[in-house]
C-alpha cells in the first residue's frame, strides 16, 4: 500500500457486517471498537435487516481486484479493503486501536495477544457452539438433542475447567504483568474476547458456572471479567440498550444441557 492510500484509510469509517440480532462474532470486534471509543457503523444492525452480508456471501460475488469474495461474516470493511473472520479482523484492528502491542515494538506480545485470543474463540466459543450442535450444524438441536446432553456433560466436566485454569494461569505468570489483564499489564483486545466468551458460557451454563464460581478456583479469571465489565465505555455500552440479547447464536440455554 502506497503512503498516500495509507494516510487515506486512517480516515475512512469502519463499518462491521454481521447478523443483526445476535451478539455472535461479530461481538468482539464490537466491543473491541467500544471499549477504544472508536466510532464505526454496525451496518446490518442499523439497517435492521441482513442484506449486506447476504450480499458479501453470496455465491455470485467473486470479490474485486484486492479483496477474495469472504465465506461468512463478520466482515470488516475499511477503505477499499473487506476482510472476514474474527481473529483477523481483531489482529487488524488490536494495535491500531491501541489494544495490541504494535508489532514494531513489541513483535512478540503482538502475536501473544492474538493466541490468547485464538485459544478463547476455540474453547470458550466454537466449543459452546459445539455442545448444542455436535452432529450436524444444519440439523435442528432437536434432531440431535441426546448427543448435545452427552457434549455438554463432557465440556461442563472435561473441557471449561480446563480452559478456566489455563487463564488463570496465564494470569499468575509474569508476562501477564500484575494479574490484571492477560498480557503486559493492560487490557488488550484478548482481554475483550475473553470477557464476552466467559459472558456467553454463563448465559448458556449458569449452574454450572455458578458452582466454578463457588469453588474459588479461578477468581483471578472472573476478577479480570468483572474489571473488563466496569470499565467506563464497555459499562457504557452494556448499558446503552445497543448490545444485541443472546437468542439463537452460539451460546444457547437449554436447562437439560447445564447439568
Amino acid at each position: 500500500m502506497s503512503t498516500r492510500a495509507s494516510k487515506r484509510q486512517k480516515t475512512e469509517p469502519y463499518e462491521l457486517l454481521y447478523w443483526p440480532g445476535i451478539p455472535g462474532r461479530g461481538e468482539h470486534i464490537r466491543l473491541t471498537f467500544e471499549a477504544s471509543g472508536t466510532p464505526y457503523k454496525d451496518v446490518c444492525v442499523e439497517a435492521k435487516n441482513a442484506k449486506a452480508v447476504v450480499n458479501e456471501i453470496s455465491t455470485f460475488n467473486t470479490g474485486d481486484d484486492i479483496n477474495p469474495p469472504p465465506l461468512a461474516p463478520p466482515m470488516l470493511k475499511h477503505g477499499d479493503m473487506t476482510i472476514s473472520q474474527t481473529p483477523n479482523i481483531l489482529l487488524f484492528l488490536g494495535h491500531r486501536l491501541g489494544l495490541a502491542p504494535d508489532p514494531d515494538d513489541d513483535g512478540y506480545g503482538y502475536y501473544h495477544v492474538n493466541a490468547l485470543t485464538l485459544t478463547a474463540l476455540d474453547g470458550l466459543s466454537n466449543e459452546p457452539h459445539d455442545t448444542h450442535h455436535p452432529i450436524a450444524v444444519g440439523k435442528y438441536y432437536e434432531d440431535q438433542k441426546d448427543e448435545s446432553i452427552k457434549r455438554a456433560q463432557d465440556y461442563r466436566d472435561m473441557r471449561l475447567p480446563k480452559f478456566l485454569e489455563y487463564y488463570e494461569r496465564v494470569l499468575s505468570g509474569p508476562a501477564s504483568k500484575g494479574g490484571e489483564y492477560l498480557y503486559g499489564g493492560k487490557m488488550t483486545y484478548a482481554d475483550l474476547v475473553l470477557f464476552q466468551c466467559l459472558d456467553g458460557v454463563s448465559f448458556a451454563f449458569p449452574k454450572c458456572v455458578g458452582k466454578m464460581k463457588e469453588s474459588k478456583k479461578y477468581e483471578k479469571v472472573w476478577a479480570l471479567y468483572e474489571r473488563v465489565k466496569g470499565k467506563e465505555n464497555i459499562k457504557g455500552y452494556l448499558e446503552s440498550g445497543r448490545r444485541q440479547e443472546y437468542s439463537m447464536g452460539i451460546y444457547r440455554y437449554y436447562e437439560e444441557l447445564d447439568g
